[in-house]
């Protein structure tokens, strides 16, 4: 009875329209059958009931219509509220995926390569670099080869060149001799240079290296030096370019490390090497322009110039002494061959 009486509620109009139609068109059929017009009428009557009859069908076909339409719809926002969730852990499993991928990348931040490629990828990393970072013991291979080649390298191309050098300070009898004996318990022989490791040869490495800077900087005024000079010795040695940095020891036919420079370990490295050298004494290289030296310096102009950079040689140095710290300076030899 309820839902005849919803019904009749949403259609009423319709069936009184159908109910008064049937009935004066059949009453007007009985009365007036011989009047034309009137036969017309009750035509026109009876179509009207037939139409309320079609719209009361058509909306008896509608009510199902739309409520299966409510109910895809609300089937349909239950499923796209599911869709939704599904997205979002679909997300979140993307976002693990693509953090994964990246620790797997960062797995090999670092390379390890034999002793023989060292120098290989050394010569690699020198090719269009821009600047060089070394931290390390007195820099026997920046002068060998990476600054010269570097210098000659940024000459050709005309450009500046950025270089920044901490070794150890051959002011520093203590810190010598403590690195000296160090690379004699490594070798107690001569190693690729063919000279054992004494207090006396750690000195001159480094006084060597200071010279074959301040040599390169008077000579190419594009060259942008500092020097540390560290009190505590390291037992690796970062060699830091544009593309790489590379960290040996100091036996030359042991492994190495390589961080290229898409990697976030080559930020850090880059870091604490600016960082450390912050820490050390500084040599005013800039000074050095009060000193100038001939192609082939003399020992009186080496004297010279480690007075106006406030760097001592050391008591008792011979002329023979500073000739051969001049020898170290501007042929030194490759420790890799």
């Amino acid at each position: 009875m309820t839902r005849f009486t919803n019904w009749f509620g949403k259609n009423a109009d319709a069936v009184i329209a159908l109910i008064l139609a049937v009935v004066v068109a059949v009453i007007g059929l009985g009365v007036q059958f011989d009047n034309e017009t009137e036969i017309t009428n009750s035509a026109i009557l009876a179509v009207i009931g037939l139409l309320a009859t079609s719209v009361l069908r058509d909306r008896g076909r509608r009510v199902p219509v739309e409520a299966e339409v409510r109910d895809t719809l609300r089937a349909s926002s239950s499923t796209l509220d599911d869709l939704s969730g599904r997205l979002s852990h679909i997300e979140s499993f993307e976002g693990v995926l693509s953090d994964t991928k990246r620790a797997l990348d960062e797995t090999t931040v670092v390379r390890v390569i034999s002793g023989a490629q060292v120098a290989q990828v050394l010569e690699e990393a020198r090719r269009d670099t821009d600047r060089w970072f070394f931290k390390g013991g007195t820099g026997t291979y920046i002068r060998a080869r990476t600054l010269p080649e570097c210098v000659a390298a940024a000459r050709r191309d005309r450009r500046t060149l950025l270089f920044r050098l901490e070794i150890l300070d051959p002011t520093d009898v203590d810190v010598c001799e403590a690195y000296a004996r160090h690379r004699r318990s490594v070798s107690d022989g001569p190693d690729a240079t063919g000279e054992p490791w004494t207090l006396e040869r750690t000195r001159k490495e480094a006084y060597a290296t200071l010279l074959a800077a301040c040599w390169h900087k008077q000579r190419f005024a594009m060259l942008d030096i500092d020097i540390g000079l560290a009190r505590t010795m390291t037992t690796l040695r970062y060699d830091l370019a544009s593309s790489r940095v590379v960290v040996t020891r100091d036996d030359p036919r042991g492994e190495a490390l390589v961080v290229d420079s898409n990697k976030f370990y080559y930020s850090w490295v880059s870091a604490e090497l600016q960082t450390s050298l912050d820490q050390a004494r500084r040599v005013p290289v800039e000074q050095a322009r009060l000193a100038p030296l001939d192609d082939e310096p003399t020992v009186e102009e080496v004297r010279k110039l480690f007075e106006v950079i406030g760097i001592d040689l050391a008591q008792g140095y011979t002329d023979r002494d500073v000739i051969e710290i001049i020898r170290k300076a501007l042929r030194a030899r490759d420790p890799y061959e």
